[in-house]
């Protein structure tokens, strides 16, 4: 019995030995086996452990750093540009000192060169182009970060380009649903006008017998009186004669 409890005790010690060295791990550790992780593509679990790093130690550049690098590789990208910029903050911007560190100097030139990559990506040039160009600033032997500006300063291009193709070509379709506006609108005056001729005709024509039948009646009423003038006339030379002419008389001698 003595020595069945006395095992048992090594192995709880045994027990506290193991929970120790897992307390004791440091940011350090983490980090390490984040890199295992991320160099084997296991980017979500890399995530947790850059992560604990973070929680041992908030001020630790290359967790930081290598934590957006795990979210950009998962595409998470505005996760992973906040958590460059939050790596920026924690790296000293004074020229003296990062004359005096190159190694900050080249971790800044590899962050402002993911975020150059992470804007490149939404086609967002003008911060893409400022990004790599504070990339050079700290590391100017970077050639790909040099290939990247040029493709992005030609891609640049290329937008401003297609924008302002898209703006004539909206303004040549706008000027042309004006013009196709006011024909329909000249079509419709037209119509309208020849509405109204044809209204004008068709209450012309409506008056027409009227105004001949009211012209009948005007003649009818000329000619007869003409008629009855002339009537009056003959009547008038008629008596006009007999009054000149005297029968003659028969007389006898009785």
């Amino acid at each position: 019995m003595i020595m069945l409890k006395a095992k048992y005790i090594l192995s709880i010690i045994c027990l506290f030995v193991v929970f120790g060295g897992y307390a004791q791990k440091t940011d350090r550790d983490y980090i390490r086996q984040g890199n295992k992780l991320y160099a084997d593509s296991l980017f979500v679990k890399a995530e947790v452990e850059y992560r604990r790093a973070i929680e041992i130690n908030p001020e630790s550049v290359e967790a930081m750093y290598n934590l957006g690098n795990s979210l950009m590789m998962q595409q998470k990208l505005t996760e992973a540009m906040d958590q460059y910029a939050n790596t920026l903050s924690l790296i000293p911007k004074n020229e003296k000192n990062l004359a005096e560190n190159q190694i900050d100097k080249e971790r800044l030139a590899q962050i402002y060169h993911n975020m150059g990559v992470i804007l490149q990506s939404g086609k967002q040039y003008d911060p893409c182009i400022e990004a790599y160009k504070s990339s050079l600033r700290n590391n100017p032997t970077d050639h790909e970060t040099r290939y990247n500006l040029t493709v992005a300063l030609k891609q640049r291009q290329q937008q401003q380009e297609q924008q302002q193709q898209d703006q004539q070509q909206d303004q040549q379709q706008e000027q042309e649903k004006e013009e196709e506006q006011e024909q329909q609108n000249q079509q419709n005056q037209n119509q309208e006008q020849q509405q109204q001729e044809e209204q004008q005709q068709d209450q012309q024509q409506q008056q027409q017998p009227e105004q001949q039948n009211e012209m009948s009646k005007e003649n009818a009423e000329q000619m007869l009186k003409a008629i009855m003038q002339d009537e009056k006339e003959v009547q008038e030379k008629v008596q006009k004669a007999m009054q000149e002419v005297q029968p003659r008389r028969f007389e006898k001698d009785w």
